[in-house]
Formats: structure tokens, C-alpha cells, sequence
């Protein structure tokens, strides 16, 4: 590991040597507070017209780079304990690598294919555990220490036309660009990332490009379908028409809490989320509102039977509870708002029922976020991103009541417990380098009671600096 670390930046280095090579194709953020666009059927907003009148020619064919580069550290604190899912008190800085590419070719008409080879490798502070809101969005799919190649996603996308009109998209991330529909239903099957078309924000939503804390990158309490490294196999539904859409999906859970292995056994482990996304106007600025439940069923370990149940070496094991067809029911809440050509506001509120542990993304039952993003007008760099945001984080009493009598989650557990609502701000600003399509980004988070734990209260200050490349 200490071999591969030590050129981590002979890698960035490289890689803005490529974009330097490759000349065109830079992803640059556009002039307001909007941060990025999102991937394609993302977004229920009113498409924008080419203005020349002809279509783009992009021969069928999309193909994209991505390489991210965290490096994260905490200052020490004291705890009066911890255990082996704790965020340890002292600890070296840890550096994670993600490595994208984005190949996408058009099949036929409104049908496209998609293929993501993915590269990652490193480590997340205390191994990503010992929050709810996990410090660094990058470290889900960190899976090894070394790098590992797999497969993120592979999928087919289909849309079928409801009306004749048409608009031309740009060529993007998972996007080939060229004509699509105004009004249409698309249908998308196969390997996926749900996030991709759900809880959609844009403001809060890339731990590459904009916030890292877990909690803010998605709605805490959705605990979507996903593997360890936070893809799944399933399909997706979408009927978007301008400033409307519905968007449904089922897919695989994985075979185990947090497990790299989805379980094909769909009759027994399955997750679907129904979302609806409506954008307005409120005195000329552009709004999104984003409504959204989903219901998992699998394995899941109850935490009141549990608790009742004989305990291994001293303490609850939910493993030993766990039983077909137990359920998590949820909802989600997204708003996002412009508030001038150069500030945005949004807000999250998420919730679970928290009766069965959590089996995918991350030990959240409510969750509430508000924050602020501003581009760098002001001081002449408008393609600079300023942000700062808090959440608020909460377990079930459940859920409460196992981790204080020493259980384990697959992120959580002091051994102990004396709640208090997990509290976390984060601070960011985003330097855009175009010439090499990359930006650098210190990132500053403060976070108070760990893991809902008021006697490991901190407060713990955790700084990084994430060089994130793309085109």
C-alpha cells in the first residue's frame, strides 16, 4: 500500500497531462450556481434549444474520463472508549483513488448502450465506519486497500417518443449526445447506480465535484439498493416530460448487510423506489422539488428481536436474528432553489422506519441537511464553486437501544452508547483548473457526536484536499 500511495500524484499528474493531450471535451461548469448537470433523464427541467438551428454530430459514440484523488485527515480527540467501529481518536490520513471511464454508444434510434469500467483503490478514515455520516463519498466503493478494476455499470437505455418534438443533448458523462425526445418513456435495464436517477440535486449530490460527507451527497435515510461499492442490478422506469417527471425502479439487494454480492434470489431480497420531481419558477429563479419512497425487503435483522435473543460473548447479534422477508420503508424529501445567477440553496429531510437493520448504504434512520452553494463570480472566478452545508443525522429507538447494549452495525458501534443526534457541517471550495480540466478542492468538516455517541462527543475537525480530473 505504501508502495502505490507514494505515486498517487505521479497518477493526477498523468492524467492532467492527458487532458491537456485531449484538447476538447472539458467539463466545465457553466456560469450559475449549478455546479454540473446531471446524468441523462436526471432532471425534469425544461430542455434548452440549440440555437444553430442544426443538429450536433457526435457519430453515435460518447466517451469520458473521470480520475478522483481524497486525501482526509482528523485532528485527535479524546474518547473515554472506543471499539473496533469507532472512528479511532488518532489515526494517519487516508487517501482514496477512484478511476472512470465513460463509454457510451448509440444502438438506434433513442436507444443507448453504456459501459463503466471502474478502478479503486485506498482507505477511508477508521475504514469508513464510526458515522452515519461517513466522512469521504468516495470511499463506498473503495473495497481493497489496492487497486482493483470491476465493472460499475452496464446498461441499456431505451426511450420511446410521446410527442414529435424534439431537443439536442450535449455529449456527457453516461450521455451520447445527438436528438431525444421532449416527451418521452424511457426504460433502463441491467447493471446500474440508482442514485444516478434518484435524489437527484444540483447542488448536493457528486462527492467528486461538490460535497463529501455521505449524508450529503444523498438523503441519509434512503437505504437504496446497492452494493458495497454502490451499484446494483435492476431496472428503471422514467416518464419526463418539461418540468415534470415520475421515475420507478426495483432492483437487488445484496446477500448480506453491506455485502459485494447481490443476491438473485429476487422472491427474497429486492428494493423499490417511486419518486416524483416537479420544477417551478418563483420570481424568475428556477426550483426543483423531488418526492420519494422506497420499500427494501431482505434479510434484515430485527433490532428488538435481538435484543431479546441470546447474546454472543456478551453482546447482541444480529446476524443471528436475521430472517426472510423483513422490510425498511421509507421517504425522501429534496428541494433545491435558485436564489440568483450565482446562488443556490437546497435542503434534504429523509426518513426510515428503522425497525430492521440497515442493509445497504448507511446507518441513518432521519436525516435533515440544508445548505448553500455559490459560484466565484464575485471575486472573478466564475467557474469556482463555494459551498457550506450542516445535517443532522438520527437513529430509530431501536436501533438506539442495540448499539448501547454493545451491538454492531456494519459502520457503527462503540461498544456503548449515550445518543445524541450525529451533527455535521462541511465547508468546501472548488478551484477549476479548464486549461487541464481538473479542479483542486480543500474541504473542511466538522463533526459532533460520532456515531450518535455524546460521550465521544469531539468536536473532530477533518480536513482534505480532493484534485478530481474529468473530460
Amino acid at each position: 500500500m505504501s508502495f502505490y500511495f507514494s505515486r498517487v500524484p505521479w497518477v493526477a499528474a498523468l492524467s492532467l497531462l492527458a487532458g491537456t493531450a485531449y484538447g476538447q471535451g472539458a467539463v466545465t461548469p457553466p456560469s450559475s450556481a449549478t455546479p454540473r448537470k446531471p446524468p441523462a433523464g436526471a432532471s425534469a427541467q425544461e430542455p434548452v434549444h440549440v440555437d444553430n438551428g442544426q443538429p450536433n454530430d457526435y457519430h453515435g459514440w460518447s466517451l469520458h474520463f473521470q480520475q478522483t484523488i481524497i486525501r482526509q485527515w482528523h485532528a485527535n480527540f479524546s474518547a473515554p472508549y472506543s471499539d473496533s467501529l469507532s472512528l479511532q481518536p488518532r489515526e494517519n490520513a487516508k487517501t482514496s483513488l477512484t478511476t472512470t471511464l465513460y463509454l457510451g454508444r448509440r444502438l438506434w434510434k433513442n436507444a443507448t448502450a453504456i459501459l463503466n469500467p471502474e478502478v479503486s483503490g485506498g482507505n477511508g478514515l477508521s475504514s469508513a465506519s464510526g458515522l452515519g455520516g461517513a466522512l469521504n463519498g468516495e470511499t463506498f466503493r473503495v473495497g481493497s486497500p489496492e487497486p482493483v478494476l470491476y465493472l460499475a455499470r452496464l446498461y441499456l437505455q431505451q426511450r420511446f417518443a410521446l410527442g414529435p418534438e424534439e431537443v439536442d443533448d450535449d455529449d456527457d458523462l453516461n450521455q451520447v449526445g445527438g436528438s431525444r425526445p421532449v416527451r418521452y418513456l424511457s426504460i433502463t435495464a441491467g447493471k446500474i447506480c440508482l442514485a444516478d436517477y434518484f435524489d437527484q440535486n444540483s447542488y448536493s449530490h457528486d462527492p467528486r465535484t461538490q460535497f463529501m460527507n455521505w449524508t450529503l451527497m444523498s438523503a441519509g435515510a434512503w437505504d437504496y439498493a446497492a452494493n458495497t461499492r454502490g451499484y446494483t442490478v435492476g431496472g428503471v422506469v422514467e416518464y419526463i416530460v418539461p418540468g415534470f417527471a415520475v421515475r420507478a425502479s426495483s432492483a437487488l439487494l445484496p446477500t448480506y448487510a453491506n455485502g459485494p454480492a447481490l443476491d438473485y434470489n429476487y422472491s427474497k431480497a429486492h428494493g423499490e423506489t417511486v419518486e416524483i420531481t416537479r420544477t417551478y419558477h418563483m420570481r424568475g429563479h428556477q426550483g426543483t422539488v423531488r418526492v420519494l419512497g422506497f420499500h427494501n425487503v431482505a434479510a434484515m435483522g430485527s433490532y428488538a428481536q435481538t435484543l431479546v435473543s441470546p447474546y454472543v460473548e456478551g453482546r447482541p447479534n444480529i446476524i443471528s436474528v436475521r430472517g426472510p422477508s423483513h422490510g425498511k420503508t421509507g421517504f425522501a424529501i429534496n428541494v433545491e432553489q435558485e436564489l440568483s445567477s450565482e446562488l443556490g440553496a437546497f435542503g434534504r429531510l429523509s426518513y426510515n422506519d428503522g425497525k430492521n437493520e440497515t442493509w445497504a448504504f448507511t446507518e441513518v434512520d432521519q436525516s435533515l441537511s440544508l445548505g448553500l452553494v455559490s459560484t466565484g463570480a464575485r471575486w472573478q472566478r466564475a467557474t469556482d464553486r463555494l459551498g457550506l452545508a450542516a445535517v443532522v443525522n438520527g437513529i430509530s429507538p431501536g436501533h438506539r437501544n442495540y448499539l448501547a447494549a454493545g451491538g454492531y452495525g456494519f459502520m457503527l458501534g462503540d461498544g456503548a452508547l449515550n445518543y445524541a443526534p450525529e451533527f455535521i457541517t462541511e465547508l468546501y471550495y472548488s478551484i477549476d483548473i479548464p486549461k487541464y480540466h481538473a479542479a483542486i478542492t480543500p474541504d473542511y468538516q466538522l463533526a459532533i457526536n460520532p456515531g450518535y455517541n455524546h460521550d465521544r462527543k469531539g468536536p473532530i475537525h477533518v480536513v482534505a484536499l480532493r484534485v478530481h480530473v474529468e473530460f
